[in-house]
């Protein structure tokens, strides 16, 4: 990819500004401790803030927390507790500063982290003025918060643009590279599991993949809507009426390109949503008006299991049931076993359907885990993130 490399530039004596996505999720007690919940952006920040030390690079650290008010500072938005875990992991003191936007004192051999970008006004708008600030702050700029890339801010948009020199830090390549390999360059069969409780909210990421997989399997509230629209009974499961015609179409898409989106054979069902509903395999053919689909069947997940086994490259993005309710976490086990067990290139992303990988314990046999959400998913529907092109109009 045309994008210039940190990894690959004379970092020392220089004063190199790092975006990162430490956006962390912090639970504030009453009596004023703060404790970080899940420090995983942090971890996989750390080997590009050591390279750039070890580069001997005056390193600061940018991230927004959470979405504070712009030009309103709040201890409860303040990046104080990651400087904190920082200064631990580091083995140095990270100090924090707080109004930095006109100057930073750091040497080289030193890193600083400034306080939350997303209280600077005109963050989120790309200010130019802001994106100027910024970018005069340093020698080189380098975007390596591959999880904000979708969204074009003066610290992850307009910085690029107004720097000196604008390089993409080693994760977020990381993540440029493995998307790549999955997407554009993917070993054959490429399959892709995509499931969430509606189809209105994955229909773009839908109607791209089915254009470029061998496989498309949907699951979820998703899954419903295909059941539905091929006839099958639903009974009162969460469905969307409206797209019918939409996943019929989707699904003869797939067809006409000798593709295929295969519909569970069996379903897992309850009358109601709860961890301690009685749940119940059935075919499809079965489903009653009281029953709720929670899960994919036994027949359907080994199915799926074949196809993800017999895969050259596996996406997968989201859980095939309700697998925070142990008697509906079947399929998406049995799936998640499968891409543990196969051969094949798997890249998985998403916040559910990273808890799922940690539940299932398979995180060392996934081949790549995203970082990114909603940039991982924009990636996946065949848009160009802001942060990537403006990477790419610098090289």
């Amino acid at each position: 990819m045309a994008i210039l490399r940190m990894g690959d530039l004379d970092l020392a004596g220089k004063r190199v500004l790092i975006r990162e996505d430490l956006n962390v999720p912090i639970e504030h007690a009453a009596d004023g401790h703060a404790r970080i919940s899940s420090e995983a952006r942090i971890l996989a920040a750390l080997p590009t803030l050591r390279l750039a030390l070890e580069r001997g690079a005056a390193v600061m650290v940018m991230s927004h927390l959470g979405r504070p008010k712009e030009g309103v500072w709040t201890q409860e938005d303040s990046l104080a507790p990651v400087a904190q875990r920082l200064s631990q992991l580091l083995g140095r003191e990270v100090p924090l500063l707080r109004d930095w936007t006109d100057g930073v004192t750091v040497a080289p051999g030193q890193l600083v982290l400034l306080e939350n970008c997303r209280m600077n006004v005109g963050e989120a708008k790309d200010d130019p003025v802001l994106a100027q600030k910024y970018a005069a702050l340093c020698d080189v700029y380098v975007m390596d918060a591959f999880g904000t890339a979708h969204r074009a801010q003066a610290s992850t948009h307009g910085a690029i643009r107004h720097a000196r020199i604008a390089a993409g830090g080693p994760l977020l390549m990381a993540e440029l590279d493995a998307l790549g390999k999955a997407m554009e360059h993917p070993a054959r069969p490429l399959l892709a599991i995509v499931a969430g409780s509606k189809v209105s909210t994955k229909l773009s990421l839908l109607e791209n993949l089915v254009g470029k997989v061998d496989q498309l399997i949907v699951g979820g509230g998703i899954a419903n809507t295909f059941i539905a629209a091929c006839g099958y009974p639903v009974g009162k499961s969460l469905v969307e009426p409206d797209l019918l015609d939409t996943a019929r179409r989707i699904i003869a898409d797939a067809k006409a390109r000798g593709a295929e989106v295969p519909i569970p054979v069996d379903v897992v069902v309850a009358p109601e949503f709860a961890a301690d509903a009685p749940a119940t395999v059935k075919t499809v053919g079965q489903v009653a008006s009281a029953d709720m689909i929670l899960d994919i069947g036994p027949a359907t997940a080994q199915r799926y299991a074949q196809l993800i086994a017999a895969a050259g490259t596996v996406v997968w993005n989201g859980p095939v049931g309700v697998f925070e309710f142990d008697a509906f976490g079947h399929g998406t086990r049995t799936l998640a076993q499968a891409i543990a067990d196969s051969p094949a290139y798997s890249i998985a992303g998403g916040g559910d359907t990273l808890a799922a990988i940690e539940k299932y314990g398979v995180a060392a046999q996934v081949s790549y885990i995203s970082t990114g959400g909603g940039a991982f998913l924009e990636f996946l529907e065949g848009q160009e993130l802001p942060a990537v092109a403006a990477l790419k109009a610098r090289a």
